[in-house]
């Protein structure tokens, strides 16, 4: 069986698994079910597919569905944008052809490392590429969270530094719940063939050097998180909460934008000031960023 295949039929039964039959609007039939979620026949029913149709695809066999089966299906497994993306992804649907050329390395343009500066004094900021590749840090994201311009270009990148470095376990009050995040979030590069290969080798890295980034890939979910909240215990100013926004840049889809506040007034917006004014005069450590 291919990889995409087992990939394929892996994320249908997880999917189908954490159906809720009375949510999907299955009337009760007295039989006793040994095993969460909808039966295969049922998602087959739901989809006005064949249940052996659906069978096969769940087993990862060799065939390539329709944009409106995939639809179908979606619709009977309660898939969200973001997963139903995921499975469109998965089968091949978005790109079925093999990209002509390798994808070409992001870098971000000086009017983007200019904006980034813009906002040291406002907000810390952050500018994430594909498989969350830290490509810009303003200082006040840098002294928030780490100083992702000191470490090797091939390890600036938000998973890895999310699940491979000690510092950023104890600096996340809901380290648990960033992390699964970040995992969920990659499995969407994870699906897009231009990508693969790249993403499948930080992914066996991961899964070889954490045992935690390993269950939680095995799980399979996939969920694209635009704005929310992280608790961190920060070494100079103690607890606080941020909040994020997430622009995407015009012009560059796999470009992301995020930017963190706190409530105005709030003991967070005070921490937030404080380290602003403690990094105040730090110096810049990458001089000509547009190089990297």
């Amino acid at each position: 069986m291919a990889a995409v295949n087992r990939e394929i039929a892996d994320f249908l039964k997880r999917s189908r698994a954490q159906c809720d039959p009375e949510r999907a609007g299955l009337p009760p039939d007295g039989r006793v079910r040994r095993v969460p979620g909808l039966r295969r026949e049922e998602v087959a029913r739901l989809a006005g597919v064949s249940a052996d149709y659906y069978a096969r695809l769940e087993q990862g066999r060799p065939i390539t569905p329709s944009p409106a089966v995939i639809e179908a299906i979606g619709h009977a497994l309660g898939l969200d944008a973001a997963s139903l993306a995921h499975l469109r992804d998965l089968v091949g649907i978005t790109d079925t052809r093999p990209p002509s050329r390798p994808p070409s390395v992001q870098r971000l343009r000086s009017g983007l490392h200019r904006l980034l500066d813009s906002l040291d004094d406002v907000v810390p900021a952050l500018i994430l590429g594909r498989r969350s590749a830290v490509l810009g840090a303003n200082r006040m994201a840098r002294a928030l969270f780490a100083d992702f311009e000191a470490m090797p270009v091939a390890e600036r990148n938000y998973t890895r530094w999310l699940f491979l470095d000690r510092d950023a376990r104890e600096l996340f009050v809901d380290w648990e719940v960033q992390a699964r995040a970040a995992v969920e979030n990659l499995r969407l590069d994870a699906a897009r063939a231009s990508e693969r290969q790249a993403t499948q080798a930080l992914v066996t890295e991961l899964r070889e050097l954490s045992d935690d980034f390993d269950h939680w890939w095995r799980q399979h979910r996939v969920h694209q998180r635009t704005h929310g909240s992280k608790r961190l215990r920060h070494p100079l100013v103690g607890e606080l909460t941020v909040e994020y926004e997430t622009l995407s840049l015009p012009g560059d889809s796999e470009t992301t934008l995020f930017l963190y506040t706190a409530e105005p007034r709030s003991a967070s917006a005070q921490a937030l000031s404080l380290l602003a004014s403690w990094t105040l005069a730090e110096p810049s450590t990458s001089p000509d960023r547009s190089r990297d």
